[in-house]
């Protein structure tokens, strides 16, 4: 194994090899990260493969990212990597770029109908019938020097990721390679619009029960703590836990002592930061109407269930067709969307989330079963 292993240690090394890739139809990459008590990923290692090499990257001795940069992003090299979601946002903060084309070996495994979000283990079992072992994942990746063990597994396992692409390759249709770079594609694009603080409350857990001056302070303690915690470099949670946010902009209150009573409030956000957010909810509750956010819609209603299944039964009959899993046909909030726009009587409009080959497939037929169930009701 230890002839399969080659360390990249200085940006020199690193420059030469990222050139040498540019020529190859694909690379296999993952990374090895810490992240327990940080807003942003800490990279602990970088491996990369074409199939007969591990590169291991230690990116504590690299200082100049722009040849791995142009190499992420040269669009005659397939990235592919698996569930790669943490890897993007590693990549990102490391380089200040995001692969494109990417192929993510997760995605492909559901369009040939082997699972929906297969972990790495089953799919190296399902298509190599390699067992692999339980690893290092919780382990420290940034100690130096990395264990033996640490090496070894971080090299298997991206060359093991190169048989798994060629052996996914062997299988999918042309079309569904497209779609699962087309996928990719979304999920860098997802990455690339970071939403902004502003925006942050939308996502808070029952936001759409408050009234739109409640909704106005929402707004300013989700903005507050998404921009402590990048620039703290700390989980959200440890700025400001999320069982707290709502009670706050609900009963605002104004002094230490009642915010010391608010749900979930840490003894040590009160101390730490408890006037500043008094004086966030006392400002944006005296904001005029004018300035309130737009309320946000309510939820569906329960009679709107039946329809949702019948409009998910229209993805799954894809699926079955086309031998995809049904998971990745339609998800459930583009189809919330879609009812959202009409409901309960039309005209329904479809959501700007339904892009691409879903569009096209299954946008008319959508739309025909909400008509159908229109002329019926």
């Amino acid at each position: 194994m230890a002839n399969d292993i080659h360390w990249i240690l200085d940006d020199a090394g690193l420059a030469e090899h990222c050139a040498a890739w540019q020529a190859l139809p694909f690379v296999a990459l993952d990374t090895e990260f810490m992240r327990v008590d940080t807003f942003y990923p800490i990279a602990g290692l970088l491996q990369v493969s074409d199939g007969a090499i591990a590169y291991l990257i230690d990116p504590l001795r690299i200082g100049d990212w722009r040849p791995f940069a142009a190499l992420l992003e040269a669009p005659n090299v397939v990235k592919v990597l698996h569930s790669c979601s943490e890897d993007l946002e590693v990549l990102l903060r490391l380089t200040g770029s995001l692969p494109a084309p990417l192929f993510d070996t997760q995605l492909a495994a559901g369009y040939l109908n082997l699972g929906f979000s297969m972990g790495y283990s089953r799919l190296v079992q399902a298509l190599l019938d390699i067992e692999l072992p339980k690893g290092e994942t919780r382990s420290d990746w940034l100690q130096r020097p990395l264990s033996e063990l640490q090496v070894r597994y971080a090299a298997e396992d991206v060359l093991h990721l190169v048989e798994v692409y060629r052996a996914l390759m062997a299988r999918l249709a042309p079309q569904k390679v497209e779609w699962v770079l087309e996928d990719g594609a979304e999920l860098v694009a997802n990455l690339s619009r970071e939403v902004a603080p502003e925006d942050a409350w939308r996502e808070a857990k029952l936001a759409w029960k408050l009234s739109r001056q409640q909704q106005a302070v929402l707004r300013a303690l989700c903005a507050w703590r998404e921009r402590e915690a990048r620039a703290r470099n700390q989980p959200r949670n440890r700025v400001l836990r999320e069982h707290s946010l709502w009670p706050l902009a609900r009963t605002q209150p104004d002094n230490l002592v009642a915010l010391a009573r608010i749900e979930d409030m840490h003894p040590k956000t009160v101390r730490q930061d408890g006037e500043t957010l008094l004086r966030l909810i006392r400002e944006a509750a005296a904001l005029p109407p004018e300035q309130w956010p737009e309320a946000l819609p309510e939820p569906l209603p329960i009679e709107a269930s039946a329809l949702l299944k019948k409009l998910r039964a229209v993805g799954q009959r894809e699926g079955e067709r086309l031998d995809i899993a049904p998971e990745l046909m339609l998800r459930k909030k583009t189809l919330e969307a879609l009812l959202k726009s009409g409901f309960p009587k039309g005209p329904y409009q479809l959501p700007d989330s339904l892009r691409g080959w879903r569009r096209e497939l299954m946008g008319q037929a959508l739309l025909d079963c909400l008509a159908a169930e229109g002329e019926s009701a």
